[in-house]
């Protein structure tokens, strides 16, 4: 039996719609199991594959019977069965959320296609990952961006109704231009947000110390990571010191300059990697700041892919919107400060869901309705 075979419509409606719609669901449940694996060990460089499940507390591996998904979260209370530590509720909401996002494609498109449906599945899943690791790290893995585009221009050939054609070459085009638009629209965002908005200029009490260490600039009250300051090798951190203290030398009223790469005091140029420590005395520090990541550029090239350029537009202006109330709440009920990182990938991965659950269609109705 060919694969045309087995997702021929006429197939799947001999068995009821909705056992199909149980199947969707258990195995969603499913996937969010493996996705709360790739979410745990894909930011820190863990094989997703080797060692099998296991406790992060106590590395009890995990037996099939005591992995299975839902269930064995709230059998357990949330707890190891081996040493008892907590295993944290985002495992369970993983898993409820997938399973329900799978029925939810089943619902939506699986009176049309079940092999669209699959494929919508899987892009949302890549969503789902995105959106827990974003949250938690600030990063998208390249597994999830740069494997989405490679899997969206692939699934284009092979289910052109993911572009609303029967035409496989119309199907590779549209997916071509969806991850150029994508990528593209939003590197070019991110330049232009480079250039007016760049650079975060801190004023601090006079004779403020700051200590440079390996991995991380301290200021008072607060220590921030070079790893989330320096983008690119010309980021730069700029300050004119009262006083500069190296571990052999020192230097008065003089312009310092920090990159990823040198450390230029006054005349004098060194390896960022020669100075273990530099402390400085400064009334005013500026710090390179970025609106948006490499990430989320990689990110809206495989939602594009997947979905074509008009999706893409819609993300861009949506996850826009959902972003800035989110921030805007957390800044008026003190959450965050108006300073803060804020992971701009959860909303494109929500905005991106919306144009798939009705949002394709909502504009659709309003260009008909307003503009012809």
């Amino acid at each position: 039996m060919g694969i045309n075979a087995i997702f021929d419509s006429r197939n799947w409606v001999a068995v009821p719609f909705h056992f199909w719609s149980v199947v969707f669901f258990v195995f969603g449940s499913m996937v969010g199991s493996f996705l709360n694996v790739c979410i745990h060990r894909m930011p820190i460089g863990e094989s997703i594959v080797r060692p099998p499940s296991h406790c992060p507390h106590c590395k009890y591996s995990i037996p099939w019977f005591l992995n299975i998904p839902l269930v064995t979260w709230l059998y357990l209370s949330g707890k190891c069965a081996n040493c008892g530590a907590p295993i944290s509720i985002r495992y369970f909401l993983v898993e409820l959320l997938t399973g329900l996002v799978f029925l939810s494609c089943w619902l939506f498109y699986g009176s049309q296609s079940a092999m669209l449906a699959l494929v919508y599945c899987l892009f949302l899943a890549g969503l789902i990952a995105a959106t827990f690791i974003d949250f938690e790290h600030f990063i998208i893995p390249d597994e999830i961006t740069i494997g989405g585009i490679a899997v969206g221009i692939f699934c284009s050939f092979i289910v052109p109704a993911m572009h609303h054609t029967k035409s496989i070459p119309d199907s590779m085009k549209q997916s071509f231009v969806g991850a150029l638009v994508g990528g593209g629209l939003i590197y070019g965002i991110l330049r232009l947000g480079k250039l007016a908005f760049g650079r975060q200029k801190l004023e601090l009490q006079a004779d403020t110390k700051i200590l440079f260490t390996e991995t991380s600039i301290i200021l008072p009250g607060q220590e921030l990571l070079y790893e989330d300051l320096f983008y690119r090798d010309s980021d730069v951190i700029k300050l004119v010191a009262a006083k500069v203290e190296l571990t052999d030398r020192c230097y008065r009223d003089v312009n310092v300059r920090l990159t990823p790469v040198k450390l230029q005091i006054g005349e004098d140029v060194l390896a960022t990697n020669d100075v273990p420590y530099l402390e400085v005395v400064t009334n005013e520090v500026v710090l390179p700041r970025e609106a948006m990541g490499l990430g989320d550029v990689k990110f809206m090239a495989a939602i594009g892919a997947f979905l074509g350029w008009q999706a893409v537009i819609f993300s861009l202006v949506v996850s826009s919107i959902l972003g800035s109330i989110v921030g805007v709440s957390l800044i008026a009920f003190k959450k965050q400060a108006w300073s803060s990182r804020l992971p701009y990938g959860p909303y494109i991965a929500l905005a991106a869901a919306i144009w798939l659950f009705g949002g394709m269609h909502f504009v659709q109705w309003w260009v008909a309705r307003y503009l012809h």
